[in-house]
């Protein structure tokens, strides 16, 4: 069961966008003021694309924020797959409300759903494999966690959420640390029960970072060939680990990469590449 991020940030995340539009300090849409307050309105929210359903909480907690009786009807579930020129959702209820939200609302949803259903298309390649799809933290600024809810939404795993949550030693770490090995030595010492990772650009820091008993071990811009020879080496070793693909990954190129025997692949681009889905939203005044 997926499980969407805790509801206090959802709140921060919308609080922060409603302030973008309304500012911090009037908190008023001096457009929407021109709309007598009791006026009452309809709207639906229509897909212009296929698409992932994404980002339904984030579309609720705006109008809780708004105070303004709107009630909302879901023509779709969360993780749908929804064809072009479908309604998505049905609002009824104050019409200032609506318009104040209308824009808010459709960031969201666009930003997830367009998350997610990318994610959904990389998921897709790697169908026929045992590989499974791992994001990064190339994220928006702000929305980690909601594009990381996305993406398993559609599919996809989380890699690490911070620099909190695992290790992943890198180039930079490895030369001030000494080396695969002691740096893995000194991150064991440090939270001997955090998952590991190194990085390796190369075969022989391969074979480093297996004698270092390293959890995950990340091909850094491998070819296939040696991402093929990496299988091979890390199947014959004593400590065996989990092994992740990672740069210069494309939807052309997954399955190949996926073929070569790899646990993982990361894509940065689920996250950092985001286009939105195509949404309209069509008002009618009571």
């Amino acid at each position: 069961m997926i499980t969407p991020p805790d509801p206090k940030y959802i709140e921060e995340t919308v609080k922060s966008a409603l302030q973008e539009d309304l500012g911090s300090h009037s908190g008023v849409d001096i457009t929407a003021e021109l709309i007598p307050a009791d006026k009452k309105a309809s709207a639906t929210l229509i897909s212009r694309e296929k698409m992932i359903m994404c980002g339904a909480l984030w579309a609720e907690e705006v109008f809780k924020q708004l105070k303004g009786e709107v009630n909302l009807q879901w023509m779709v579930n969360e993780g749908d797959e929804v064809a072009a020129d479908s309604p998505i959702l049905k609002m009824e209820g104050n019409a200032r409300a609506i318009l104040i939200g209308e824009r808010t609302l459709m960031n969201f949803v666009q930003t997830l759903s367009g998350t997610a259903t990318i994610t959904h298309h990389y998921v897709a390649e790697l169908s026929r494999t045992a590989c499974r799809l791992l994001d990064t933290r190339k994220t928006i600024p702000g929305l980690r966690l909601a594009q990381k809810y996305a993406v398993t939404i559609g599919g996809g795993l989380n890699h690490r959420i911070g620099l909190f949550d695992a290790f992943l030693i890198k180039e930079n770490h490895i030369a001030v640390a000494g080396g695969i090995e002691n740096a893995v030595r000194q991150a064991r010492a440090n939270h001997p029960a955090v998952k590991l990772e190194v990085e390796v650009e190369n075969l022989d820091e391969l074979r480093q970072a297996l004698n270092a008993s390293a959890d995950v071990i990340m091909l850094d811009n491998f070819t296939i060939a040696e991402m093929k020879k990496a299988v091979e080496i890390n199947e014959a070793h004593k400590s065996k680990a989990e092994l992740e693909a990672s740069g210069d990954v494309t939807l052309s190129n997954l399955a190949e990469i996926a073929n070569t025997g790899v646990d993982y692949i990361s894509v940065g681009a689920l996250t950092k590449h985001v286009r939105a889905v195509d949404l309209s939203m069509r008002v009618n005044l009571d």
